[in-house]
């Protein structure tokens, strides 16, 4: 009976190890950012701070957005957007969740990138809301894989009941209009574990 040499076996091991391996979303490298509009001809860009994430050996993941982590760079609207928008208080995650083919990702080669229509899932304030997200997946070495949005998700307010706070924000910082519909953007990055 043939045998492999041992330090074979462990390399062959080695690199079977990320097709099987949970994948833990690198927050620091991540992000998710959305664009607001105000008064008709203002746009701004902001994002959350942190993320959580994996995707599970049978591809299905999960990102969890920490809702008091929303950054604009202004710390007056951060705190507005948190209690009266978010409420982050009773909703203090969102997440997105969908189901992947790991398959075509992990026999991607170093560097090759994989173009992926797909639906996803969101959750927020206790409303689900499904969009076919355009994704971008590059795998960057055997361990780590970026996933990117090709086309940002139009998210709608009212979808999520979040009209009452943008009038209120709207109300408090003097504006005469704040638009209902934002564009989300995301670039996470993948550890296997």
């Amino acid at each position: 009976m043939f045998k492999l040499p041992r330090p074979l076996l462990a390399l062959l091991l080695a690199l079977s190890l990320p097709a099987h391996a949970n994948w833990h979303l690198d927050g620091e490298s991540s992000r998710l950012s959305f664009v607001t509009s105000k008064n008709g001809d203002t746009a701004e860009v902001q994002r959350f701070l942190v993320l959580h994430g994996k995707v599970d050996r049978k591809g299905a993941a999960q990102l969890k957005i920490e809702m008091d982590s929303a950054s604009s760079g202004t710390p007056l609207r951060d705190e507005r957007m948190r209690k009266d928008l978010f409420e982050f208080a009773k909703y203090p995650e969102a997440t997105v969740q969908a189901q992947l083919d790991l398959r075509p990702i992990t026999d991607l080669a170093n560097g090759a990138q994989l173009e992926l229509r797909m639906p996803v899932t969101l959750t927020l304030r206790g409303e689900r809301h499904s969009y076919n997200a355009l994704l971008l997946v590059t795998r960057l070495d055997e361990r780590r894989f970026q996933v990117v949005t090709l086309e940002p998700l139009m998210l709608r307010a009212e979808d999520f009941g979040l009209l009452p706070g943008l009038a209120s924000l709207r109300k408090q910082a003097g504006l005469a209009s704040i638009s209902p519909s934002v564009p989300v953007s995301a670039v996470l990055i993948f550890n296997a574990r």
